[in-house]
């Protein structure tokens, strides 16, 4: 493993793939109302940190300047595996703190199993103290297990995340009307809206329910811009019953699309964008001429276990 911390030169070693490719998509359910579908190819930026992972954890890991990172997720956190992904390939130390006490004594999922394989250390809590990971004596209790460590929150989303998906929004500029993506902790869109050109703006399609993420978002525009910063909206209709939760009409829309485009579709996040999105163009939401990308912040879960539950997920 490199000793250098990773600065600009070492994740410019990486060789992520950014721009981004964005592809235009033929698709009659668009079409017929005068608009035109673009899949902005965020999944293929790099095989380890996909999509708004590297957007998101670039800056983050910069700012760490090779000091072990600690950070958060649930057991099949796409953030923790890209953290402790992003540690082996650039050499420091991660700490993954798990939801759910419970695990310890279980063996380890696929996901996290591939963390530990990545040197992370897990940490597991109970849900009453992960629940309460931002309260300072708690965070001080978790630090005081390990050295000094930097601290990236759930899902990767602060102000420096939002920073790091501002460049979302340039790559987009003069490209399409409307920029879409799926929201799970509300950095990606925060970054994308402050990115985009007048006249543009950006669409969040939550995944959770309980209606907080306008607050998260306008929470870290202020700490990462001083204020509101590019116009955004939400729509809240297309969750399927919260987060990490399908029904068999979702799963057979994103087989359909996937048969129709050769995409392979990620269910958790990019399935209910592309969804959200097919719905909103027969409601009429997007003038005709109008162009609407759709961000593909990462790649299809693994293959679901006997008992039918997703062998992996993410938070965004």
């Amino acid at each position: 493993m490199p000793a250098t911390p990773p600065g600009p030169s070492g994740l410019a070693r990486l060789q992520p793939v950014l721009p981004s490719p964005l592809q235009p998509v033929e698709d009659d359910r668009f079409a017929r109302h005068g608009v035109q579908l673009l899949l902005k190819r965020d999944d293929l930026i790099h095989p380890d940190l996909p999509g708004n992972k590297w957007r998101k954890l670039a800056p983050n890991l910069l700012a760490a300047a090779g000091r072990p990172v600690l950070t958060f997720g649930g057991a099949y956190s796409n953030h923790l595996r890209a953290t402790a992904a992003a540690g082996r390939l650039l050499g420091f130390r991660t700490v993954g703190v798990v939801r759910g006490d419970e695990l310890a004594h279980r063996p380890l999922n696929p996901s996290l199993a591939q963390c530990a394989a990545d040197g992370m250390r897990l940490h597991f809590v109970d849900r009453t103290t992960y629940r309460a990971k931002t309260d300072p004596q708690v965070l001080a209790g978790l630090l005081s297990a390990y050295e000094e460590c930097e601290v990236i929150p759930e899902g990767g989303s602060n102000a420096l995340a939002a920073q790091g998906c501002t460049e979302l929004g340039h790559e987009l500029r003069g490209a399409a009307g409307v920029a879409a993506v799926a929201c799970g902790t509300g950095g990606t869109l925060a970054g994308l809206a402050a990115g985009l050109a007048p006249g543009q703006r950006a669409l969040g399609v939550p995944v959770l329910r309980g209606g907080f993420l306008g607050d998260a978002v306008r929470g870290l525009q202020h700490e990462a811009f001083g204020g509101p910063a590019g116009v955004w909206s939400l729509d809240e209709r297309f969750h399927f019953g919260g987060y990490a939760r399908t029904t068999p009409a979702l799963h057979a829309f994103a087989d359909d699309f996937e048969d129709r485009h050769g995409l392979p579709v990620e269910r958790l996040y990019v399935a209910k964008l592309l969804y959200a999105l097919t719905v909103l163009a027969g409601e009429g939401a997007f003038p005709a001429g109008t162009a609407v990308a759709a961000v593909v912040t990462g790649r299809p879960e693994p293959a679901r276990g006997p008992s039918g539950a997703p062998q992996s997920a993410s938070s965004r």
